[in-house]
């Protein structure tokens, strides 16, 4: 259902993204991604690694470096897809928002609402910039 391919979005150094190998209608689960959680006051260590622009907040006393595809879907303030916070499950669920086609680039609001157009705080000078972090799931 989904592959990893090079994206335009992107400008670092792989340029990579998530991609629909078919067709996937809207509300479809896209991937449940697995959590490695950690407390918050370790992610002094994280943030000196490229990890940091990867880890979700995952509650209020844990950040999470989130496995499988979920560290690889670009940001969009028009994404055709969404997640939630499985805590019961341990994983990020991504599910498409919007109907999505075969090749289309999956993208997700990195502010947690899809609605959400505040600024990211990786962003320059009104650019996006595809780094995985939000604002309802937010460490920094």
């Amino acid at each position: 259902m989904i592959e990893i391919k090079t994206s335009t979005l992107s400008n670092g150094e792989f340029n990579r993204g998530v991609f629909a190998t078919r067709d996937i209608a809207k509300g479809t689960l896209i991937h449940e991604a697995p959590v490695i959680p950690y407390l918050n006051e370790e992610h002094v260590f994280i943030e000196q690694t490229v990890l940091a622009d990867y880890v979700f907040e995952y509650g209020a006393n844990h950040t999470a470096v989130v496995l499988g595809y979920g560290m690889l879907f670009n940001h969009s303030y028009k994404p055709n897809a969404t997640y939630d916070i499985n805590f019961e499950n341990h994983t990020f669920d991504f599910y498409a928002y919007t109907d999505i086609r075969a090749g289309e680039e999956i993208l997700i609001n990195y502010n947690g609402d899809v609605d959400d157009k505040d600024p990211l705080w990786f962003s320059k000078g009104g650019e996006e910039y595809p780094l995985k972090e939000n604002k309802e799931c937010k460490n920094k």
